[in-house]
């Protein structure tokens, strides 16, 4: 069942876009919500064969208008010629999420989602409103692209293409470390009281914003001051305007319920697979891009390379740049841009 409206999140004005009704959906931790809702926008037309299809998860604390940059006719992904669909991850605010499920069912603590349920949910939108059972593209970046690694080991026919920017299918130990510092600043703030929030945590989410503003920009970057080039006065301006702005505009149990969806991505861990990661990883038939950020301090080009040998049609190709993770993501880095869009437009090609 499909409902077309805006909606909106914390702190955010209303955006457009629709929303994919799941009754009675059971996610893969074994709670039954009664209605799951997934928020989705399209781009592009859909051509009678249903051949153009390119989808697009979002990542960690993104909704659809933050990502949709990198969308049309110059874009990395070209909306006149592809159908372009993003589907807004569980946890995000927009689709099903602990500020929008009932308490009964989930709190800030709990591990509700995955990629699996995300997986999930994304085949039948595909499926039951576009009758599409084969896209031409899965393209993600971080979170988003964990996601299209699940769908390449979840559902290899239904997948041509993969490009995977900057992630991982399976999180690494030292990726979930980064996730608990970053969790245990958040909750460090005096409104959480050991099971939730009970007050809105200003002082967590800037502090939360500044410790990933370490880890998601290289030490090159901040070396060089390319913050200035950005527009911004100072390091402090950029913090405060950039890191501390970006979280401050979320709700902080959203940000919690991501990390955990984050911390357990595994293509492996379903009944699938039952945890074979070489396995999972073998099982991937489509032709894969695999591409870490050179100097992505948390998604390293070394565990990154390990996992792209085991894909059968992979291809690792890093992009070289300072802006560590956020070279996946360069909506104002213009030689990054050129980079993915050169290799989406190769592997599309083929």
């Amino acid at each position: 069942m499909v409902e077309s409206r805006p909606e909106s999140s914390a702190k955010l004005p209303a955006v457009a876009f629709e929303t994919f009704l799941l009754p009675q959906f059971r996610l893969q931790c074994g709670v039954t919500l009664p209605e799951a809702r997934l928020a989705y926008k399209t781009y592009g037309t859909l051509n009678k064969d249903r051949s153009n299809v390119i989808l697009y998860p979002t990542s960690y604390g993104a909704q659809h208008p933050d990502i949709e940059w990198l969308i049309g006719p110059d874009g990395i992904l070209d909306s006149t010629k592809y159908f372009i669909v993003i589907p807004n991850m569980f946890g995000n605010g927009l689709s099903s999420s602990p500020n929008t499920v009932d308490g009964r069912y989930c709190s800030p603590v709990t591990a509700l989602f995955t990629h699996v349920d995300n997986v999930t949910a994304q085949r039948r939108l595909l499926d039951e409103v576009f009758q599409i059972r084969r896209m031409a593209l899965a393209y993600g970046w971080s979170m988003g692209a964990q996601q299209v690694l699940h769908w390449g080991a979840l559902y290899p026919d239904s997948v041509d293409r993969i490009v995977a920017v900057c992630s991982s299918a399976k999180t690494s130990p030292h990726n979930r470390v980064f996730l608990e510092g970053l969790r245990a600043t958040l909750t460090t703030d005096p409104t959480w009281n050991g099971e939730r929030f009970v007050g809105r945590p200003e002082r967590g989410l800037k502090a939360f914003g500044r410790v990933y503003a370490g880890w998601a920009l290289s030490q090159a970057f901040y070396r060089e001051h390319l913050y200035l080039a950005l527009g911004y006065s100072s390091l402090e301006d950029f913090l405060v305007r950039d890191w501390e702005a970006s979280f401050l505009r979320r709700d902080p149990d959203n940000l919690l319920s991501m990390i955990e969806t984050w911390k357990k991505s595994d293509i492996s861990e379903n009944d699938l697979y039952h945890g074979d990661l070489n396995t999972a990883l073998a099982a991937i038939k489509a032709k894969t891009l695999i591409m870490p950020g050179q100097t992505d301090l948390y998604f390293t080009t070394e565990d990154s390379l390990v996992e792209s040998r085991q894909i059968p049609n992979s291809r690792y190709c890093p992009i070289p740049s300072i802006w560590g993770h956020r070279a996946g993501n360069p909506a104002k880095n213009r030689e990054d841009q050129r980079f993915l869009k050169a290799a989406v437009a190769e592997l599309l090609s083929t």
